[in-house]
């Protein structure tokens, strides 16, 4: 349970037979920026992401216009639709059942809490407005 616990969180495996790594979900945390390579650091230039060449971006540009969405059975859109949002939640972290109830408590505690504010508030200048004009 720890190693699957500990592989989930962001560690990776070590043994390359294991077979629990092609299966790693992914921990939500962002992955180690790039950095520069030792020609840029020196010459103070910024390294950049690789931009695919404008030929490439016009082709994409038009096979996209080609495809329309609107078209086809709309019972296999729907089905396409509920599998990808299926597959994105299997990318969701859920919190554990102690996370739950600390952060459903620390909401209803602030719920509580504007509500009475807001009420006394109200409250106020009720008494207020009655004191003035009443």
């Amino acid at each position: 349970m720890s190693d699957e616990r500990d592989l989930r969180h962001g560690a990776h495996a070590t043994d390359e037979g294991d077979d629990t790594a092609a299966a790693i979900r992914p921990s939500g945390k962002r992955s180690a920026r790039r950095t520069r390579s030792s020609s840029a650091a020196e010459t103070g230039a910024i390294a950049t992401l690789d931009r695919p060449e404008t030929s490439s971006r016009k082709a994409d540009k038009t096979a996209g216009k080609a495809k329309r969405t609107g078209t086809g059975n709309p019972f296999k859109r729907l089905i396409k639709f509920l599998r990808e949002v299926i597959a994105e939640l299997r990318k969701v972290i859920w919190p554990n059942r102690k996370q739950m109830v600390t952060y459903t408590s620390v909401v209803l505690v602030f719920v509580i809490f504007m509500v009475a504010y807001i009420s006394g508030l109200d409250l106020a200048f009720i008494k207020g407005v009655n004191w003035l004009f009443g």
